[in-house]
């Protein structure tokens, strides 16, 4: 039994596919398929069912490929700890992040990140939820920023940072004063995003319970949407953090909510058998330099990220 074939049927049980997993190995697909055969000869039972399509494990399958997971991943936290020694991070690093994230954390995050770890290739890639969701469990990226929680058992959510909403309305509209805006927003002209703030946090409940008067904004910029609603009138609700980049004539018209349960947790989100936990401190050593003070989660103020 090698480390090599328990990649193999880690694979082949997550693409249920010889020939895709044997791509994802970079191998052959008959030395896939021999590789594979040896361990079970080795073993004395079947590890997956082929006459099945897609292909599945056996019942001992399943349980072997629960422990072969486990053993690899106690293998690569060795040689975490030898990185960690050797105090010097190296290789590839991907991220993927919310659009309405992006534009407050990416730009210096590069800036910081490159200069305080050269040897790391970064990559950041703007995605959707479902998207990075997809890609985090195929292994396509290391880490996504992501609004929590997802309700997910296979992911593993660290929180970075908690954004209050507010309220952002067209100039010289009616509604600008509303008071106690949570429980009594304006049942006309809210504009959101798709797949948005709103339809993730049950706080705000009001944006589906008037669904006939929502204007549904089907893309991730929170500048366009704040230029339909300056352009259509109304009001939309979007993270304060993005106040930063308006007009100061469009901050006047910026309203807090009256609940501070009004906002949105960021984590880092990973799989549950990542171990890279030097990577993961990095990305919150410079985040931490980046996000405002009152807005970081804090244990993260206080320690570091263990696994």
């Amino acid at each position: 039994m090698t480390i090599q074939q328990l990649k193999y049927i880690i694979a082949l049980d997550r693409c249920r596919h010889f020939a895709q997993a044997a791509e994802e190995c970079n191998i052959s697909q008959p030395t896939l398929s021999t590789m594979i055969q040896k361990l079970e000869e080795e073993i004395g039972v079947p590890l997956f069912d082929r006459s099945k399509q897609p292909v599945e494990p056996t019942a001992v399958g399943k349980q072997v490929i629960r422990q072969a997971t486990k053993a690899l991943k106690e293998i690569e936290v060795i040689g975490e700890i030898v990185k960690s020694e050797s105090e010097k991070l190296t290789g590839k690093l991907s991220i993927g992040i919310l659009p309405t994230v992006s534009p407050c954390l990416t730009p210096e995050f590069i800036h910081l990140f490159t200069a305080n770890y050269p040897a790391i290739e970064l990559t950041i890639t703007e995605t959707r939820p479902q998207v990075a969701i997809e890609k985090l469990r195929a292994g396509e990226i290391d880490v996504a920023i992501l609004a929590t929680p997802l309700r997910t058992d296979d992911l593993l959510e660290i929180p970075l940072y908690h954004e209050p909403f507010v309220a952002y309305f067209a100039a010289g509209s009616p509604e600008i004063e509303t008071a106690a805006m949570l429980d009594s927003p304006p049942n006309e002209k809210l504009w959101v995003l798709h797949e948005s703030h709103c339809e993730r946090h049950p706080i705000f409940g009001f944006c589906k319970r008037n669904e006939e008067y929502n204007r549904i904004y089907e893309a991730g910029s929170i500048d366009t949407l704040i230029r339909i609603v300056d352009t259509n009138g109304g009001y939309t609700v979007i993270p304060a953090w993005h106040v930063q980049f308006m007009q100061p004539w469009q901050k006047e018209n910026v309203r807090p909510f009256d609940n501070d349960k009004a906002q949105r947790e960021i984590s880092m989100v990973i799989r549950h058998d990542y171990v890279k936990e030097g990577l993961l401190n990095a990305i919150a050593e410079t985040a931490k330099k980046i996000i405002p003070a009152e807005m970081l989660d804090n244990y993260l103020k206080n320690y570091k990220i263990r696994l």
